[in-house]
């Protein structure tokens, strides 16, 4: 029962935060490419997208401090970082959240958190809100895997089960990126994305 009313919780919270806050317009759609950034990192240096992508692309990822949905996708993150690095495809991490809107995802608390979880990927700060309007972002977490063209091959969900990473059928991110390898077009190209809305600076 304690497990069923946390997951309740979840999914309520899920409905609440996924309804806030969303940007206007459709961004990139499966195969346009996107827009190379520059974004500074919780080391103080700034990074470009096309500096900072491996010889075959990249995973993106919308994520941050305080959603508990990110939280649960932190190890997995690491997980596919330190798996898919190697081989071409980095984890590159974004935080779109304003923290005037949300303060425990300021930049000083993004630096924390890397060090608090032993992040081994790059955590970017979208400061200006420039770049997840973009790529249509609503939620956090949110992945957007490009290729070695930037071009958008998949965004969505990174897998099919937010709370139990043993329980997972199906990892979308590691089926892309297969298929990717394999010179195929992957089979799932969009799925949704469950977890908490992108705080979005008040207008006035």
């Amino acid at each position: 029962m304690k497990k069923l009313s946390v997951t309740l919780s979840l999914l309520t919270a899920a409905i609440f935060f996924m309804a806030a806050n969303l940007p206007m317009g459709e961004g990139y759609a499966i195969g346009d490419k996107v827009d190379d950034f520059n974004l500074q990192g919780i080391d103080g240096e700034w990074a470009m997208l096309s500096e900072s992508m491996g010889e075959d692309g990249a995973i993106i990822v919308f994520t941050c401090n305080t959603c508990p949905f990110a939280k649960m996708y932190e190890d997995r993150l690491i997980e596919l970082h330190n798996m898919y690095a190697e081989q071409g495809f980095p984890v590159i991490a974004i935080n779109p959240n304003d923290p005037d809107v949300q303060p425990g995802d300021s930049f000083d608390k993004m630096k924390e958190r890397a060090d608090a979880k032993g992040f081994t990927f790059q955590y970017l700060f979208d400061d200006g809100q420039e770049v997840y309007p973009k790529f249509a972002a609503t939620n956090t977490p949110q992945v957007f895997l490009i290729d070695s063209d930037m071009k958008l091959r998949y965004k969505g969900a990174i897998d099919d089960n937010p709370q139990d990473a043993d329980a997972v059928k199906t990892n979308y991110v590691s089926a892309a990126i297969a298929a990717l390898k394999d010179g195929k077009d992957p089979e799932t190209t969009t799925t949704k994305a469950i977890g908490c809305g992108i705080k979005a600076k008040k207008n006035g």
